[in-house]
């Protein structure tokens, strides 16, 4: 497959262009550059499609002369739009939809929201998809209080694309940076859409976060589980569990799992989720990670087996890599989204009495150069 024609202008995909395999020697590199001498660095887990593989896909507009409207990703680094007609990560059917959105504003004649006034109605679009259920969210994010022709403009959406199983509309009066604003109405189907993951189903709103590959998420999930070697005795602590999918998926292989989350919603979804699926041994907490496990380690209110933790890309905070230790489980169990903040925490960790033993790279992200990685840490004095 070809080149992208706005790469250069685009800088979201740093390998595209060059053969799969050239990326994924260039990622292994780096994490055995990175981790050689810590501990097992294994190969790094390929994704067998490693295009139009992101099912979270969202856009900005811009009203250009003549009144089309034009839609696309921010360059990097600012808020200049870069219209593309293809994009070699993007879901291509959430492509479509986007593009459809676009056509309409301009057919509609819609006010194209304005960053620098403002003002304006159209703002943002959120397109989400099930890769096992078909189902497709729809969000339309707007930047004012009324939409006037609401009704009408999803009518045509709809009839463009009947696959559409849920559309929202988002009200967004922030100033900064984030896609969705405080307040999500459903105008049409049930306001989420199902994922099927390692035999288990999870709810999707918009605000929720779920792997953007999901395929990949899989192996992630089944590494994370391979290296906890979870016995039907064993207690698991996940903190910043999101809406509970480790969680969920490990609990078959314990005795009992907990998620710990400080997002309200997040934790509405994780509980929905658990019944989902109809699972007795999970409980989900709504706190901030770092709190709880100093709490119950200074308490020794609770003994967990085994720890897994999933921090955003920042990483961990060195108060919760003490408590950890000082909760002493006899594994940990660490998936990072950036190598860097993995390789500091880890050195924390060992600090605390916690050993790298092996580290497994997922290629979660192709032709990006992030690289997604799981870690087993274990106690130095067993």
């Amino acid at each position: 497959m070809g080149g992208c024609k706005v790469s250069d202008r685009c800088g979201g995909c740093e390998y595209i262009g060059r053969p799969y395999e050239y990326q994924l020697a260039q990622k292994q590199a780096k994490i055995t550059d990175m981790f050689s001498g810590l501990g097992e660095v294994r190969n790094i887990l390929a994704c067998d499609k490693p295009y139009y593989y992101r099912n979270k896909v969202h856009s900005a507009f811009k009203r250009i002369r003549g009144g089309r409207v034009i839609c696309g990703t921010y360059a990097k680094g600012s808020h200049m739009i870069i219209e593309h007609d293809k994009c070699y990560i993007e879901n291509k059917k959430a492509q479509e939809i986007i593009n459809t959105v676009a056509r309409i504003a301009s057919k509609k004649r819609v006010s194209i929201y304005d960053e620098n006034a403002g003002k304006g109605l159209l703002r943002r679009i959120l397109v989400r998809i099930s890769e096992s259920t078909g189902q497709i969210m729809v969000v339309l994010v707007v930047g004012s209080k009324y939409f006037t022709g609401k009704g009408s403009f999803i009518a045509e959406l709809l009839h463009e694309h009947p696959e559409i199983t849920t559309v929202l509309c988002n009200q967004n009066f922030r100033h900064d940076s984030m896609i969705l604003g405080a307040q999500t109405r459903t105008e049409y189907g049930r306001g989420y859409i199902e994922e099927m993951l390692l035999g288990r189903k999870f709810r999707i709103s918009p605000e929720s976060f779920f792997q953007v590959n999901t395929p990949q998420a899989e192996k992630l999930y089944s590494v994370a589980i391979e290296m906890a070697d979870l016995k039907p005795d064993h207690r698991v602590l996940d903190c910043y569990c999101g809406t509970g999918t480790i969680t969920i998926c490990v609990s078959g292989f314990c005795m009992e799992a907990v998620g710990v989350e400080i997002n309200k919603k997040a934790v509405v979804d994780a509980r929905a989720n658990m019944k989902i699926n109809d699972i007795d041994n999970v409980r989900f907490i709504c706190r901030d990670a770092t709190n709880y496990i100093e709490e119950i380690a200074s308490s020794g209110s609770e003994h967990y087996d085994c720890v897994i933790m999933d921090p955003p890309r920042a990483g961990s905070t060195a108060r919760f890599i003490k408590a950890c230790s000082d909760l002493s489980p006899e594994k940990i169990v660490y998936v990072s989204c950036c190598p860097e903040t993995l390789l500091r925490d880890l050195k924390l960790f060992r600090e605390e009495g916690y050993k790298m033993t092996k580290i497994t790279p997922v290629d979660m992200f192709p032709w990006t150069d992030d690289v997604e990685c799981v870690a087993l840490l274990q106690r130095t004095d067993t």
